[in-house]
């Protein structure tokens, strides 16, 4: 055996001996919701991405759904916040406390020796700066190892699509604060938009036509629940209703109106709008060879946007493709970075190069 050949065998052992000494996770890193997965167990923590502090002492309070519930509904010295915002982060001190806890979390019980080997989703065409950051957190949070793989392509590998073979398919990735739309062949993106509408412009498009139309201010979890109540962009035979309460803005005091299928898809009108649009211009810009592939296999949905009802038979309508929703799309990008972890030099290609990796070694 030569001495490379020997050094290459030394450098597997001592790398198996790494992996069996960490845990391998995978994580989710969405606006609403963080989806953490852990090699041999699955999805182990679905958390809402938000954390309560109190300013007064600079402690965190609670993290995920127990900070969830705080929203709206805290005193002065306690804040509730989103550490992210349009899916990058925004507070990097809080995201790296939030993700301590959920790291913690995922690995209660299985604690091993050396921190995990993590793969984050982010979403797509993102700045390094963003990337760096994201990065950084994780590994502040006791990551020994981390990779960086863009969230369209890690729904795509979850969803068992043929992301590595010369065929082109299309997923619309629509989460909580940005929609990714994103056409891949051969490990790699083709074309991709990334837009800010998504889960959380459609509550705040509710939150503004309720105060426009029936004078009452009501808040994110309201205009959460209205829309996946009663959210339906088409004519159904019999129109749900829901009764809202909120706060009168010509007296300032309490007041109930009952909300109809018919002001939800009127409030939400323009975006679904804007992203039809944004579909219609990544397919414009589709070499015509992948693009007859998409033809045959059609559009996949995935996020929490994917089950806003009659989404898919829109899109079909004026996008005049076959649409449709991927099995559990709001786990699809935990699942494909669990699928990556698994597989690692397989899908090294997909992964976001470090630029530590990209410049040159002394």
């Amino acid at each position: 055996m030569t001495l490379a050949k020997k050094w290459k065998f030394l450098k597997k052992k001592i790398m198996n001996w790494q992996l069996s000494l960490s845990n391998d996770i995978g994580i989710d890193l969405g606006t609403a919701n963080t989806l953490v997965y852990m090699k041999g167990k699955g999805i182990v923590v679905n958390e809402p991405s938000v954390v309560a502090v109190n300013q007064k002492t600079g402690n965190v309070v609670a993290v995920g759904s127990e900070a969830k519930r705080m929203l709206g509904r805290t005193p002065q010295h306690i804040v509730a916040v989103r550490p992210l915002v349009d899916g990058v982060i925004s507070d990097f001190e809080i995201t790296e406390e939030m993700m301590i806890h959920l790291l913690n979390k995922a690995q209660e019980g299985s604690r091993k020796i050396l921190g995990p080997r993590v793969v984050v989703g982010v979403p797509s065409g993102i700045t390094n700066v963003e990337i760096r950051a994201v990065r950084d957190a994780t590994k502040s949070a006791g990551a020994r190892e981390v990779h960086i793989v863009e969230e369209p392509m890690a729904a795509a590998i979850g969803i068992k699509l043929p992301v590595s073979s010369p065929i082109g398919s299309m997923i619309m990735d629509i989460g909580g604060g940005t929609s990714d739309i994103a056409v891949i062949s051969l490990n790699g993106i083709v074309q991709s938009r990334n837009l800010r509408i998504a889960g959380d412009r459609f509550n705040q498009n509710i939150i503004s036509y309720v105060r426009d139309n029936f004078k009452i201010l009501i808040g994110d979890k309201t205009a959460e629940d209205i829309k996946i109540t009663i959210g339906n962009i088409l004519e159904s035979e019999k129109p749900e209703e829901m009764k809202v309460r909120g706060r009168d803005l010509v007296t300032g005091l309490p007041r109930e109106v009952v909300l109809t299928e018919t002001d939800i898809r009127e409030a939400i009108s323009h975006s679904i709008d804007s992203l039809i649009e944004t579909a219609k211009a990544v397919l414009e810009t589709t070499p015509p060879e992948i693009l007859s592939d998409v033809m045959v296999h059609g559009i996949y949905l995935v996020g929490g946007g994917a089950l806003i009802k009659g989404l898919p038979e829109l899109l079909r309508e004026y996008l005049m493709l076959p649409v449709q929703v991927a099995n559990e799309p709001l786990t699809a990008v935990a699942r494909g970075a669990g699928i990556i972890l698994e597989n690692i030099e397989v899908y090294r290609d997909v992964l976001i190069v470090n630029e530590d990796e990209l410049a040159p070694k002394k």
